[in-house]
């Protein structure tokens, strides 16, 4: 009877660890709904590859922008450390050259071309003068070998130079949120997730999948918001997290209004793709 009893109390006091690990949100604070509520967030930009407009390039982002949505992208760090707008670490995808982002300098990448266009591979700061004073940014920072710090850094220092700029930060990396909440905590930060289990390209280990699959960092990150993986909604960490302690919730990828909805319906924001958002 003691047994059972203690293996109970055990029981409860793992759930209730676990609950608060997950902990997020400081509430709405300076405008954080009033500037990026009532947008839709384009992934990667308004991009379509048949109408010859590859995704995180120049001439997505300004029909998102134009279009009246915000957009989200992503930024990595070249060799010599400049800021470059790119999804994939590999150029391969996007660009067909044999070759990493970080493995090369700005002047080796303003010369590729993305998805067989003309378009240039863009630099954040060629991006963020076509949002300033419009629509917000989601800005997804992709640290690659450690440099967390320095592309955290970088970021931040070049957005301090516009204003006028909506936007907000998040990553996969907890490092990033918590180099954003020492140095920069004015700045809206995201912890992005996604039930790491099912990614079979996932090379973490066990524990750091477990982890990070079920929002245990926020404790110490204690993000804004959390942006998870749409396909894995139904994972029980993001709506303990969601219901327990209330973040703004984003949802990626959503692929058509159908989707979209009931997402909305519930105040959540959509990153979408494929559709013209409503």
């Amino acid at each position: 009877m003691i047994f059972l009893l203690i293996l109970d109390l055990l029981g409860l006091l793992c759930a209730g660890l676990y609950l608060l690990s997950m902990k997020a949100g400081r509430g709405p604070r300076g405008g954080f709904y009033s500037k990026l509520s009532g947008y839709h967030y384009a992934h990667r930009g308004v991009h379509a590859i048949q109408a010859g407009i590859p995704e995180n390039s120049i001439r997505a982002f300004r029909l998102a922008a134009n279009n009246g949505y915000g957009a989200e992208l992503d930024v990595r760090l070249s060799r010599d450390g400049n800021l470059v707008v790119m999804h994939d670490e590999s150029l391969k995808r996007t660009t067909g050259a044999n070759a990493s982002v970080s493995a090369v300098t700005a002047q080796v990448l303003s010369q590729l071309t993305l998805e067989g266009t003309r378009e240039k591979v863009p630099f954040l700061e060629d991006v963020l003068p076509l949002f300033a004073g419009k629509t917000p940014l989601l800005i997804e920072l992709k640290p690659e070998n450690g440099n967390h710090e320095e592309l955290t850094q970088k970021v931040t220092a070049l957005l301090q130079r516009y204003p006028d700029l909506n936007y907000m930060i998040e990553s996969f990396d907890p490092r990033v949120l918590l180099w954003l909440k020492k140095n920069c905590p004015e700045v809206i930060r995201g912890q992005l997730a996604e039930n790491y289990f099912k990614d079979e390209s996932c090379t973490l280990k066990w524990p750091l999948r477990f982890a990070l699959t079920n929002l245990m960092c926020n404790i110490l990150t204690k993000p804004d918001f959390v942006a998870y993986k749409y396909e894995d909604r139904d994972c029980l960490a993001p709506n303990l997290c969601k219901k327990v302690w209330g973040p703004q919730f984003f949802w990626w990828v959503v692929y058509s209004q159908e989707e979209a909805e009931p997402l909305l319906a519930d105040r959540d924001f959509i990153i979408f793709e494929g559709f013209a958002a409503k």
